[in-house]
């Protein structure tokens, strides 16, 4: 149990619900996950039927409204069983932060209730094939009809892009950097295209796939917010969203590596005593553990400013960084302890925890990405402070209820 990093009780008993959950509705699907390695439809549902994708929507439109902190908590407990669904919460978000922050009345009205029940679930599609992380490469176009956009392209790496009901979509309605736009797409909406399923190395039941969008018709109605939004829509939700959630994730993946290690270096013995007892082996444990905690303070205490209305681009830079970073390191030297036992998935989940691991380094930014940005913060050339822009609204701290 963790105690202190600005919690209260209302975050421990959301902490110990979503806990629960896990080990009882989640952990049962996993073996059956990583043997077929297909999407968790069932699962997904059923997990966002809790209420949870609802955790920064206000009570106004359904919500919990119960900020960051607790958003992370969610994310870290479901990846701690299941860094895929814990996947499948962050990549949600980030299609509801578009909404809370872009959208007009009437959208929030339309999808925020909905999201918050758990009857839609969304994405965000901004990457590309051939543009990858250079958002201003983008040649997917929305061109105006009347009172339609008609839009041709094809995006990549859409996280629940085979489950989603609503993809939030950036695509160029002219030249340069004010030439990007953001619509909301029914996934339903003829044009949409969805290429199969293709397995990865890890995130077993999570599906990131692309969508090709062939002369599909939206409404101008469904626009995000002004032409020309479209990248303050897509850098916003990486800094505000992206890199927090994905730090969750990387904190749950790490504490069950800790979790993992501890527990099979005190049942396995070596010359007559557990393992645990060999001086290097406490080393690497001790290693794990300093890592998990300072991993952890970094992606807390990002979180905590953000849900005070306080300037933290940087930190919630760096909780990505730090996070993804130690995670790695600690999976391998989890691996490195559980020598041979943990090449088969069988006999421990430890390769599963670094395959997955290795999943969070480019999403939202690779690390250079993150230590470039934390440069530009030092040297005063920082873009635009997302973080002071779009304060947290108190209402939305204010939640009525944890789960439903």
């Amino acid at each position: 149990m963790v105690n202190g990093y600005h919690l209260t009780p209302r975050h421990t008993h959301l902490r110990d619900t979503v806990r629960a959950f896990a080990e009882t509705e989640v952990r049962p699907h996993i073996p059956e996950l990583e043997a077929s390695r297909t999407v968790a439809h069932e699962l997904s549902r059923q997990i966002a039927h809790q209420g949870w994708l609802g955790v920064t929507i206000n009570a106004t439109h359904g919500g919990l409204g119960l900020g960051h902190l607790a958003k992370t908590i969610i994310i870290e407990e479901l990846s701690r069983v299941s860094a895929a669904m814990g996947a499948m919460i962050q990549a949600s978000q980030l299609g509801i932060a578009k909404i809370i922050h872009f959208g007009n009345n009437k959208q929030k009205q339309t999808w925020l209730p909905a999201i918050a029940a758990g009857t839609c679930l969304p994405t965000i599609a901004v990457t590309e094939p051939g543009s990858g992380s250079h958002v201003l490469g983008m040649t997917t176009t929305a061109v105006r009809d009347g009172d339609r956009y008609l839009i041709n392209g094809t995006k990549t790496m859409v996280g629940n892009s085979h489950i989603a009901d609503l993809h939030g979509v950036v695509a160029r309605t002219g030249p340069g950097s004010r030439g990007l736009s953001a619509f909301l797409v029914e996934a339903d909406r003829p044009g949409v295209h969805l290429t199969p399923h293709q397995p990865a190395m890890g995130l077993h039941g999570f599906s990131f796939g692309e969508i090709t969008f062939n002369n599909c018709r939206i409404p101008v109605t469904n626009r995000l917010g002004a032409e020309g939004d479209g990248l303050d829509v897509a850098y916003s939700s990486s800094v505000l969203y992206g890199r927090p959630n994905l730090a969750a994730v990387a904190l749950g993946i790490h504490q069950a590596i800790l979790d993992t290690t501890v527990a099979y270096t005190a049942a396995q013995r070596r010359y007559g005593n557990p393992l645990a007892d060999l001086p290097t082996v406490m080393q690497r444990l001790g290693s794990i553990k300093s890592r998990l905690m300072t991993a952890r303070l970094a992606a807390y205490h990002a979180v905590h400013l953000l849900d005070k209305g306080q300037p933290c681009d940087a930190e919630l830079i760096n909780a990505k960084l730090i996070n993804t970073e130690y995670a790695i390191d600690s999976a391998r030297t989890g691996m490195e302890v559980h020598a041979a036992h943990g090449l088969r998935p069988e006999q421990s989940p430890i390769e599963r925890y670094l395959r997955d691991a290795l999943h969070i380094f480019a999403p939202a930014g690779t690390s250079d990405i993150q230590r470039l940005r934390l440069a530009e913060h030092s040297l005063g050339i920082t873009r635009q402070p997302w973080s002071t822009r779009f304060r947290t609204s108190p209402s939305n701290r204010l939640g009525k209820k944890i789960a439903r």
